[in-house]
């Protein structure tokens, strides 16, 4: 009898679940890869709006009163809510803004300052 030579149903088989874990692996990391930019993205531009508020809260004049305050910005095509909290510090002369900024997906941004109340 002449033995015949190659590959059995059963090992092709194996070789081809091998190959779909292997292809499902690098699927779903790409899927990541790709979350991971839109996190990174919705943090940068949250960055942006709350280095913004906080540049206006620094210069706008007179300082702002200690209170909340809300509101929302559109930058590159999506619309943030932001709120600002300024408290009073243990020295009068300092006030302390805290500057909180989100999307649809939740808090996007933080940022805190510290700004003298007569400049």
């Amino acid at each position: 009898m002449a033995r015949r030579s190659g590959f059995t149903l059963i090992e092709l088989l194996v070789a081809l679940a091998v190959f779909a874990l292997a292809a499902l692996a690098l699927l779903n990391l790409g899927g990541e890869n790709t979350r991971s930019a839109a996190r990174a993205e919705t943090r940068t531009l949250g960055g942006i709006v709350a280095e913004n508020l906080a540049v206006e809260a620094m210069t706008a004049q007179p300082a702002p009163a200690p209170g909340d305050s809300d509101g929302s910005e559109a930058l590159a095509g999506r619309d943030w809510r932001w709120t600002r909290s300024v408290s009073a510090t243990d020295d009068p002369d300092i006030l302390r803004i805290d500057i909180r900024v989100s999307d649809d997906e939740g808090q996007a941004a933080e940022r805190v300052l510290f700004r003298a109340v007569g400049s």
